[in-house]
C-alpha cells in the first residue's frame, strides 16, 4: 500500500455517528463479516435517545410497543457486542475532513487520523455536543464528576450535588435527587425558571437550595475531580463558593453540520443528498438516517434502521467487487 498504513489501522467501513442508526449499521456490517470503526463526537454511544430523552418512551420502533430511549440504546449495544472483536469505537472525536488516496480514505478528526476503505455517515443533523459552562479546566473534569447528562441517579447517593440550568431537565434532576443526595443546589442565571410550572412549584417546596440569579465563574479542583464551583450574583460583586462532590451542567445540547462543506459532498441544507442506494456524490461514501436526504424521506429511527443494511451491502460491493456478495439471512449466519 503506497500510503504505508498498518493493516490493523485500516478498517473496511468507518461509520461517522454512534446513534441508533449508526449502531445498527455497525452490527449489520459485523454480521456481513467486515471490520468496522465507529467515530462519535460525544463521550458515549447512543445519540439523542441516550442523551436527550433516555427515560422518554418511543412508540414507533418495530417489535417494541413502547421502549425508552435508554433501553433502545442498551439493546443496540448488546446486539453490537456480538461483534466486539471486529468493531472499534472512538469517542469524543469530531470528523473534520475526508481525503481519498489510492482508494483509501484518510479521515481527519479533531484528534487524529483514521483509515478506511469506505465510509457511512450516520451523524444525524451533525456533530452533537453539550453546551458547556465555558470555564477553564472544564474539559479536565468532564465525565469524571462533571456531567452533562445523567443515566443513573444512584451514583449521586449521599453526595453534595450542584446543578447548573433552569430548564425541565435541570429541575427534574434536582427533584429526583432531593431525597437521594446529601444536598442539592440548583444554580440558574435568572430568577424565573423555564421548566414546567408544576415542576417549579414542586422545586420551591423541596429541600433543594436555589441560587438565582447566579452565574458560574470558576471551577476549582485537583487532578481530574472538581471540588467547588464559584458563582457570582448577577449585576453584583457577590461571590459564593459551592463545595461539591458532583456537578451536573444542564444547558442543553447543540447540533452542527459546520464540517459538511469541507466534506465536499452534495448536500441540501444540513443533510447529504443520496441515491436510492444511499450513495453520496463521492464514490465509497454513503449516508443514512437523518444525515441523508432523498425524495420521500421519512425522518424516523425505523427508516434509518432500514437504510443501514442497504448502505452496508453497497459499501461491501464497492470494497470487494469480486467477492460473492449474496446476502444471507442472519438465521443461517448465526448459530447460538
Amino acid at each position: 500500500m503506497s500510503l504505508m498504513i498498518n493493516e490493523n489501522d485500516l478498517y473496511d467501513i468507518t461509520i461517522v455517528g454512534g446513534g441508533p442508526v449508526g449502531l445498527f449499521a455497525a452490527f449489520y456490517a459485523g454480521l456481513r463479516g467486515v471490520r468496522v470503526k465507529i467515530i462519535e463526537s460525544l463521550s458515549e454511544l447512543g445519540g439523542q435517545p441516550a442523551v436527550l430523552y433516555p427515560e422518554k418512551m418511543i412508540y414507533d420502533i418495530p417489535a417494541f410497543p413502547a421502549v425508552s430511549g435508554q433501553s433502545l440504546v442498551e439493546s443496540l449495544l448488546k446486539q453490537l457486542d456480538r461483534f466486539a472483536d471486529r468493531t472499534a469505537i472512538c469517542l469524543k472525536e469530531e470528523v473534520k475532513t475526508f481525503d481519498k488516496v489510492d482508494g483509501i480514505f484518510t479521515i481527519g478528526t479533531d484528534k487524529r487520523q483514521h483509515f478506511s476503505k469506505a465510509i457511512i455517515i450516520a451523524c444525524g443533523n451533525g456533530a452533537f455536543a453539550p453546551r458547556t459552562l465555558g470555564l477553564e479546566n472544564e474539559e479536565v473534569f468532564a465525565d469524571q464528576n462533571l456531567f452533562y447528562n445523567v443515566h443513573q441517579l444512584e451514583q449521586f447517593a449521599g453526595q453534595k450535588v450542584v446543578i447548573c440550568g433552569g430548564g425541565d431537565s435541570a429541575v427534574d434532576w434536582a427533584l429526583a435527587l432531593d431525597d437521594l443526595a446529601d444536598s442539592v443546589t440548583l444554580v440558574h442565571r435568572r430568577d424565573a425558571f423555564r421548566a414546567h410550572e408544576h415542576s417549579v412549584e414542586l422545586l420551591k417546596d423541596s429541600k433543594v437550595t436555589l441560587m438565582t440569579p447566579y452565574l458560574p465563574i470558576e471551577l476549582k479542583g485537583q487532578g481530574d475531580k472538581a471540588e467547588a464551583l464559584v458563582v457570582q450574583k448577577v449585576k453584583t460583586d457577590q461571590v459564593t463558593t459551592l463545595d461539591l462532590d458532583a456537578l451536573i451542567v444542564s444547558y442543553g445540547f447543540s447540533t452542527s453540520n459546520k464540517n459538511l462543506k469541507t466534506w465536499q459532498l452534495d448536500s441540501k441544507r444540513s443533510s447529504i443528498l443520496v441515491s436510492s442506494l444511499f450513495e453520496t456524490s463521492q464514490e465509497g461514501i454513503y449516508a443514512i438516517g437523518d444525515a441523508a436526504d432523498y425524495e420521500g424521506k421519512v425522518a424516523l429511527i425505523a427508516t434509518g434502521f432500514g437504510e443501514a443494511p442497504i448502505a452496508v451491502n453497497q459499501a461491501i460491493k464497492y470494497i470487494y467487487p469480486d467477492r460473492d456478495n449474496r446476502v444471507v439471512h442472519s438465521t443461517s449466519l448465526i448459530q447460538d
